[in-house]
């Protein structure tokens, strides 16, 4: 399998007056004080493209702590499911020594049972399971878990269609992982209802947060990046 770790760094200088930046007194790398990895699929790898939502997250967070040091990771690969996740888990993740973790997975443990003839989905004993393991092996090298609750596929959020009744299945699965893990539960199903609920009346497929129904537009990438920073915000801010 081929991983794709991506590293958007954050660097901070601490200026003294107007001297030759040669100087190492003058110019002092701040300590890192967060590593942040997002730990996902395709719509994550996308994500750390420039204004991509992995990227959109590294930029505030550069304007947020402009005297600290963050760094923030996307380590997305197209086609991943859960047990995937666990796979690469010690590779993309742990041996980065990340602080906080944003694990946002589910679409294709759903949509492979549908959409692809070579591929299949993850059942959801598997599924649960496997988020329960992701979160206990991150909390194991003392680093925290923000998990979100898949997305979409598909924008009517309450299209009867099957693929679409299972990922509501499967977003609630998520939920109860995440209060069974007690860990920061960031539910981007429930907010993409509410979004297209009132803003998609023809019930288009896609064209108002995706470009197909599952992968995230520019105002789709701008949409997920502000709830990501509303909850790294709140455990980001004492630093």
């Amino acid at each position: 399998m081929k991983h794709l770790v991506k590293l958007l760094t954050i660097p901070v200088m601490l200026m003294c007056g107007c001297a030759d930046n040669k100087d190492p007194a003058i110019v002092t790398d701040a300590p890192t004080l967060a590593r942040i990895i997002f730990l996902g699929d395709s719509i994550t790898e996308a994500g750390a493209e420039p204004d991509g939502y992995v990227a959109q997250v590294a930029d505030s967070l550069r304007a947020m702590y402009g005297r600290m040091r963050v760094d923030v990771i996307g380590a997305g690969i197209s086609g991943n499911k859960v047990p995937d996740l666990l796979e690469r888990l010690q590779e993309d993740v742990l041996n980065h020594d990340p602080t906080h973790v944003v694990i946002y997975i589910g679409i294709n443990d759903v949509w492979h049972s549908y959409q692809f003839d070579h591929v299949t989905g993850t059942d959801r004993t598997t599924f649960k399971a496997g988020l329960h393991k992701l979160i206990s092996r991150i909390e194991g090298v003392g680093s925290s878990v923000l998990l979100c609750t898949p997305s979409v596929i598909g924008e009517d959020p309450d299209s009867s269609e099957p693929v679409n009744q299972q990922l509501m299945e499967y977003a609630e699965i998520a939920r109860s992982v995440g209060v069974e893990a007690e860990v920061r539960l960031c539910d981007l199903r429930k907010e993409f209802e509410t979004y297209l609920r009132a803003n998609n009346p023809r019930k288009a497929y896609d064209g108002i947060l995706t470009t197909d129904g599952v992968h995230l537009n520019e105002s789709g990438n701008a949409f997920v990046a502000t709830f990501m920073l509303r909850h790294l915000r709140e455990v980001l801010g004492a630093l």
